[in-house]
């Protein structure tokens, strides 16, 4: 298969990926290169494929341009998860750009066959998506029902740390930044405490 020699033609795109530095790229990089890709058009990256921010994948979807085609080694190469392969592989389609995996042979977005694989893949994530939202809400419910709700636990007003932010505040020779280093926390952790000092005072002369 014979990569375009015109800058501005159609093209095929390669990314690699390993999870640390001392892994060796050479693997994908030459599956890449037999598949026809020019060297100076893969992009790699030595990082785990959970980090967000990938400066190779940057890269390489900012090169890719319409018409283009997108190939990796492995699936697992591209996405942290199956959502996020999806996801990265819907934006490629938005922008009319193709996908190929040499491993998945299968998974060719730029095919009929490919392009059904990836939509039971899509419907699949979709129905884990909404099965965890069931969940969720599920577990909300039952714990409404035991008394209970989501989110940050209830501070008590006799917690040793507001009655001494309470204290601290109320005394003016002090600066903010000394009570928060003082009871290390953050200026907007100290005002809430504050704050729930304050509603159990306003309680009691109720």
């Amino acid at each position: 298969m014979n990569v375009t020699e015109f800058e501005d033609s159609p093209k095929f795109v390669g990314y690699a990926r390993v999870s640390t530095d001392d892994q060796d790229l050479s693997l994908q990089i030459d599956a890449l290169i037999k598949f026809g890709i020019n060297r100076s058009s893969i992009f790699t990256d030595k990082m785990s494929g959970a980090r967000e921010e990938r400066p190779g994948l940057k890269a390489c979807f900012e090169s890719l341009t319409t018409g283009d085609t997108l190939v990796v080694w492995r699936l697992d190469r591209l996405g942290r998860s199956m959502r996020h392969l999806i996801t990265l592989i819907e934006e490629l389609r938005d922008k009319k750009i193709g996908f190929k995996s040499i491993h998945d042979g299968a998974i060719d977005t730029t095919s009929a066959s490919g392009e059904l694989i990836f939509m039971i893949f899509s419907a699949l994530a979709q129905f884990e998506r909404r099965l965890i939202q069931e969940r969720t809400k599920a577990g909300l419910a039952v714990a409404r029902a035991r008394g209970k709700s989501g989110g940050r636990p209830k501070l008590s007003v006799r917690e040793p740390k507001i009655v001494l932010a309470q204290k601290l505040f109320a005394d003016k020779s002090v600066s903010l930044d000394d009570i928060c280093a003082t009871l290390k926390v953050s200026k907007s952790t100290l005002y809430r405490y504050v704050r729930i000092a304050r509603s159990a005072t306003t309680s009691d002369e109720n």
